[in-house]
């Protein structure tokens, strides 16, 4: 098969404009940022049209590292309900150049499938994550310039909370010292870099509402702590509007386009294992605006994004889905079900039985927070029949829709059955609203246990001394009304990426508590999850190059 670029290659993208005429947007009002991607003003959004429109969140179960393709099936989605005739519009994360040079590579779908183009959707886009970038780490600057000038009049913090940030997966910089040499080179510190889709101020502008909003979470931003035991915020620099002025471009949604002319809003990347892992609520809002079916995932399994999509972005936009979607692949079954990575055999109809144990419990815990669910096996050339119809006739027996689809190599058409299902199910059966896994009134410390052992699985929660104390902080401080945001590996439902499946009767462990009062959530990291990833041995950037003029290798 053709590989993703020559496949994007072929394809004759339509003007910006006339995408945006497709679904009834102003053309005039576009930013266009060349001819086929442009920013959308927030004035457009439309608080009635997006009350009546049908969101589809698209999720999975928990991944492996062969990849289950949840982006690409909801592209193939959306595309496949506008040829039956609906209104259908994307919401999507923008990809991150970690992952890009890194091992996933890009993710902007795949085969017939993608949001195009995707070679610079892929790379610098429209410039949000250097914004992003750029505000966290001119907000560290100024952090410490105030420290040094002010040091002679007897200010310090005795906790300096706020790191630095790069799109790039650097482990060298995890832990670093800043301030060496001279004494004019600062004061000497301990400090370190996250990758920018871990970034609170990501966070911040996938959940500020407008402008105004947007400052009012910066200046909350915490940056440390006094030596009497207050919180320190960009407030207190004086520095909020600069900041603002740093991102008020990026605030703005990106329109661009699926190969087959689908309008396509992508804004925002925070990552679901380090991260609250959905696109911007504004972008969310401006696709239902416009569309009346939206399709929207969150990223890596559903106790990931889907568990802080509804418990954190929908609580906080006050919207709510009409369906969640389920994708699984027969490979990541399997390696639920204890095929090894590497067998040549590529397991058995006993590991997918095994491997079903996951997505049941995706599917159940989609059900306990209010959701209707339909399940997708996205399909791959070496699937046999048997094995498909194994998954559908369990999915059967549980009392949940099935529908194969083939995004990949058919693009639109290969979801045309799961495009019926999900308008079908809308209709007949929506989504209830939410139950989330907590309370806003319950503490931080249950709200986490109530995620832990009742989305995980978990059997004891133990909240290291780190966590602890900030747990008293946090009590001290008033925050407890917050929502969580758990940080923890993809790879499995415990806080052990090797314990596929459903692991039994573990000890789920709270490492640390990141406060983000901008944001307003309390991020918990579990086991040994890095906010700041590292590099393969063979990365992706090996294969990345320009040959004959054409850019290869960014897949």
């Amino acid at each position: 098969m053709k590989t993703e670029l020559e496949i994007a290659r072929e394809c004759k993208l339509e003007r910006i404009e006339k995408i945006a005429e497709k679904i009834g947007l102003p053309s005039e009002d576009l930013e266009n940022y060349g001819k086929y991607i442009a920013k959308v003003p927030l004035k457009l959004i439309d608080a009635d049209k997006v009350a009546k429109s049908n969101l589809i969140l698209v999720t999975a179960i928990s991944p492996t590292k062969a990849g289950i393709g949840k982006t690409t099936v909801s592209i193939g989605l959306s595309m496949a309900m506008n040829r039956l005739g609906k209104k259908s519009v994307l919401a999507l994360r923008e990809p991150s150049l970690g992952p890009c040079f890194g091992m996933k590579g890009g993710a902007t779908g795949g085969g017939y499938s993608q949001v195009l183009p995707m070679d610079r959707i892929n790379l610098h886009f429209t410039g949000d994550f250097h914004a992003i970038t750029s505000a966290h780490n001119m907000i560290a600057a100024l952090l410490d310039n105030y420290i040094y000038q002010h040091r002679e009049e007897g200010f310090a913090l005795k906790e300096v909370l706020w790191k630095r940030v790069l799109d790039v997966n650097d482990r060298n910089l995890r832990c670093i010292t800043t301030g060496i040499g001279p004494k004019t080179n600062g004061i000497i510190a301990e400090s370190g870099f996250d990758i920018t889709p871990a970034s609170e101020i990501m966070a911040i502008l996938c959940l500020a509402k407008d402008e105004e909003d947007l400052r009012l979470r910066i200046e909350n931003i915490l940056l440390g702590v006094t030596l009497d035991n207050k919180p320190f915020k960009v407030k207190d620099l004086g520095v909020g509007g600069a900041i603002t002025v740093l991102l008020r471009d990026a605030l703005s949604p990106n329109l661009v386009q699926t190969i087959e002319g689908t309008a396509a809003f992508i804004h925002g990347g925070p990552f679901a294992n380090i991260a609250h892992g959905c696109n911007s609520i504004l972008a969310t809002k401006m696709a239902m605006t416009f569309g009346d079916y939206v399709v929207t995932e969150a990223g890596f399994g559903a106790d990931l994004g889907a568990e802080k999509f509804l418990d954190i972005k929908c609580r906080k936009a006050g919207i709510q889905p009409k369906l969640t979607i389920i994708v699984a692949t027969i490979m990541g079954l399997k390696m639920h079900g204890g095929m090894q990575v590497g067998d040549p055999n590529n397991g058995n109809i006993d590991n997918i039985i095994a491997g079903l144990e996951n997505l049941d419990k995706h599917i159940s815990n989609m059900r306990n927070m209010g959701q209707s669910v339909v399940v997708t096996l996205n399909r791959f050339s070496n699937d046999k029949e048997e094995e498909i119809e194994l998954v559908s006739q369990h999915c059967q027996e549980c009392g949940v829709g099935f529908a194969m689809n083939e995004a990949y190599m058919k693009g639109g058409e290969g979801c045309l059955e799961l495009a019926q299902l999900a308008i079908d199910t809308i209709s007949n059966n929506p989504s209830g609203d939410i139950k989330f896994t907590y309370s806003e009134t319950d503490s931080i410390k249950d709200k986490i246990t109530s995620v832990a052992k009742n989305v995980y699985g978990a059997s004891n929660v133990v909240f290291k001394k780190s966590a602890v104390k900030a747990l008293e902080r946090i009590d001290e401080w008033g925050l407890g009304n917050y929502p969580v945001c758990i940080a923890k590996t993809q790879y499995s439902l415990s806080d052990d990426a090797k314990r596929h499946g459903v692991p039994k009767d573990f000890t789920f462990t709270i490492r640390d508590l990141v406060i983000n009062t901008g944001a307003e959530m309390i991020v918990a990291v579990a086991g040994d999850i890095m906010r700041m990833p590292g590099l393969p041995k063979h990365p992706q950037a090996e294969r990345i190059d320009i040959e004959n003029g054409l850019l290869v290798g960014l897949e």
